[in-house]
């Protein structure tokens, strides 16, 4: 069993945006996105994704859920199958075994997650702040052409070459979580360093530093670029808690909206490239991290859009490159979304191409990249004579772990049979000797369409507002939720139910993961969750309503109370006693509801 907290630190890492655009096209529609649903046939788009709540509707047959759940439907994959194909997206690591996690162990990871962040962020405010006094450092960034507002985008900066700058950027240099976030290298007991006394030394020295950010704007890790002669050219962060090299990309949080604006991603070698690029209007741009382009990061790519052009020099180097990157695209491409290849001359980089020929000469380079079909067709030929029986049979045997990798598809059709042509070999025995499985359609049921959701009560108001924001419930104390349970008794067992997997959730707790945690507890929560679906509210407005409703019901109870005693007389003390101080508690409420309706006109 995969741990609840692996499952909820999962949901809160992914967006869900991503995972359906994947699959489904989405166009901005207000504060969510909309789509011709892929669970029933439609011409009217009635399918939404709330970025907010992570969470998927379709107004029409009613489908709902997390971005698990949008797998196993969509997919058709198991429940287990579904969390591994997230985590592989987010560079994660699904654990193997039943051992839960404590709140405790739980609580601790967190902690140092934020503290490894904090110092990353702490660390790239230093560098920004040193490069701004290194006159070498600009002086480098200028006759590369560098402005100083992409400097200031891409937040670039400077690691100066002293081998213990950072203490200047840090109270505590001895801390750990310098050397767990790669910024420090540790001396061990028996390397001479420690003879002096300097066991502790900055990985990055005299270099132009490229902070490397998540999909959240949070930076993780850095690129460093030296900037006199000597080896190696670029230095990257080693891997991390928060860092995972073969799923990153630079520069991708950057490019998110004009990667969906341009319709593709351009895929490039290196750090400046991307930030060059940026400046002379390509602004789609992101980079490997110094590696071979993996599954994982073709993955990213295509959750941003539809068509990935990879630009690589068009020396042995560059081809080597394309072919690492063409096998890391087959399991991921489809009818879709495409892959193509940019090969420029070997004189030039994207940047140099850009300001010799100009924008206008580089996007016809793009528009006119090699199709994945025709690169992958022309690496299967490429040393082997079409022209003898061993030159084909050398393809066709090179072309079978290749076909096998991809989904079957038309793509996946149109090239076989090409192949089949070129190694003179009729369709069905090619497809025979490739052993690849044929497409199957799947028949997708059309569930009944849910009723809108009524109009509810203030206690209801209530819970709908704590699924939506788990962490209003730090708001309630015991006296208003024992109020809202006296308000409505039959909805009381559900509320301390919500409640309780609030606490259990922790910080971790958001309105996708709470929803999944009821789900998986057999919780029937499905009229509460309907009653969210069509609903947005900013934050502050969603507490100002929540803190009314309590208040309400505060209200009403105390007034129900207070006429039971009214009506019996006040014959005793206690009665008399426990009136008044219902009357004082009342008298104070009106107060806080007076004031806060003089703050609410005020604004």
């Amino acid at each position: 069993m995969i741990p609840q907290s692996f499952i909820q630190d999962l949901l809160n890492r992914i967006d869900i945006v991503e995972v359906v655009g994947n699959r489904v096209q989405l166009k901005k529609a207000g504060a969510n996105f909309l789509g011709l649903c892929p669970f029933h046939t439609e011409k009217t788009p009635s399918f939404t994704v709330s970025p907010v709540k992570q969470f998927y509707h379709c107004f029409g047959c009613g489908r709902n859920g997390s971005a698990i759940t949008f797998l196993m439907e969509h997919s058709g994959l198991s429940f287990v199958e579904a969390v591994e194909e997230l985590a592989q997206g987010a560079g994660m690591t699904v654990p193997r075994d039943d051992t839960r996690v404590s709140p405790e162990q739980r609580a601790q990871k967190q902690a140092k997650t934020l503290a490894l962040t904090e110092v990353m962020t702490q660390a790239s405010r230093y560098y920004r702040q040193q490069l701004k006094q290194s006159e070498a450092a600009i002086a480098y960034l200028k006759k590369r052409g560098v402005s100083g507002e992409m400097a200031f985008r891409f937040g670039l900066g400077y690691a100066p070459a002293t081998r213990d700058s950072l203490k200047n950027g840090f109270e505590n240099y001895r801390a750990d979580e310098l050397v767990e976030a790669g910024l420090v290298i540790e001396k061990h007991e028996d390397d001479r360093a420690v003879v002096s006394g300097e066991r502790r030394y900055d990985r990055f020295r005299d270099r132009i530093m490229f902070p490397i950010r998540n999909t959240r704007g949070q930076v993780i890790a850095f690129g460093g670029r030296i900037l006199e002669k000597g080896e190696p050219k670029y230095l990257n962060s080693p891997e991390t808690p928060l860092f995972q090299k073969g799923s990153e990309l630079y520069g991708l949080f950057e490019a998110r909206q004009a990667i969906r604006e341009a319709g593709y991603v351009l895929v490039v070698e290196g750090y400046m490239d991307v930030v060059a690029l940026a400046q002379l209007g390509f602004p789609q741009s992101v980079a490997t991290l110094g590696t071979a382009c993996t599954s994982a990061q073709v993955q990213k790519l295509m959750r941003q859009t539809d068509r990935i052009v990879f630009s690589f020099d068009g020396d042995n180097a560059g081809k080597g490159a394309a072919r690492r990157a063409l096998e890391a695209s087959l399991p991921l491409v489809s009818d879709t979304k495409s892959v193509a290849f940019l090969f420029l001359p070997p004189e030039h980089d994207p940047d140099s191409y850009v300001r010799e020929y100009g924008a206008g000469a580089f996007e016809k380079q793009v528009e006119g990249a090699m199709p994945l079909s025709e690169f992958m067709l022309q690496e299967l030929v490429a040393g082997n004579d079409m022209n003898t029986l061993e030159g084909r049979a050398r393809a066709q045997h090179k072309a079978k772990p290749w076909c096998q990798a991809m989904a079957p598809s038309a793509l996946r059709l149109q090239i076989m049979r090409k192949l089949g042509q070129i190694t003179q070999t009729p369709d069905d025995e090619l497809e025979a000797f490739l052993e690849v499985a044929r497409p199957v359609a799947r028949s997708r049921r059309r569930e009944a369409r849910l009723p809108r959701p009524p109009v509810v009560g203030l206690e209801r108001q209530v819970m709908r507002l704590l699924l939506m924001y788990p962490q209003f419930a730090a708001r309630l104390s015991e006296a208003d939720i024992g109020a809202i349970v006296d308000f409505s008794p039959d909805k009381g067992d559900l509320l301390k139910t919500v409640l309780s997997a609030i606490r259990e959730l922790g910080e971790q707790g958001s309105y996708a993961t709470l929803v999944e945690y009821l789900r998986s507890g057999k919780v029937d929560c499905e009229q509460l969750v309907h009653e969210t679906l069509d609903r947005e509210y900013e934050q502050e407005l969603a507490l100002m309503e929540l803190v009314g409703a309590v208040r309400q019901i505060r209200s009403r109870v105390l007034a129900s109370e207070m006429e039971k005693l009214f009506s019996s007389g006040l014959v005793g003390e206690e009665e008399n006693r426990r009136y008044y101080e219902l009357k004082k508690q009342q008298e104070e409420l009106k107060k806080e509801m007076a004031q806060e309706n003089l703050r609410e006109k005020s604004f």
